[in-house]
């Protein structure tokens, strides 16, 4: 995902940074993260609040098995909905609710 289309999807949050992270990209608004784009993938920030509104909209939690220890690590980055990528406006609400999350990560 090229960063002009990153800055398509967050147009709602206003003015973001994108920066290299995990060998792909962090999202930023007000230095806030709010997404990361990994192996081509976006992923938005998640917390204990916002987590069933995107699991009630079928979206996927970004896990990993961790080398050392060989049990599955939960991230806080959850898929976006496909109808968002290619509605602003629906779009704008889930950007929304990770802006929010990673106000509250305090991050």
């Amino acid at each position: 995902m090229d960063n002009e289309r990153i800055e398509e999807l967050f147009e709602s949050l206003g003015p973001i940074s994108i920066r290299k992270l995990f060998g792909g990209k962090g999202i930023y608004c007000d230095g806030v993260i709010v997404a990361i784009v990994l192996r081509g993938e976006l992923k938005l920030k998640v917390d204990e609040q916002s987590a069933p509104d995107f699991e009630a909209a079928g979206c996927q939690q970004w896990t990993y098995t961790g080398s050392r220890h060989g049990k599955l690590v939960a991230m806080p980055y959850w898929s976006v909905p496909d109808s968002a990528f290619d509605d602003p406006d629906e779009m704008a609400v889930w950007a929304r609710r990770a802006y929010e999350a990673g106000l509250r990560a305090g991050k």
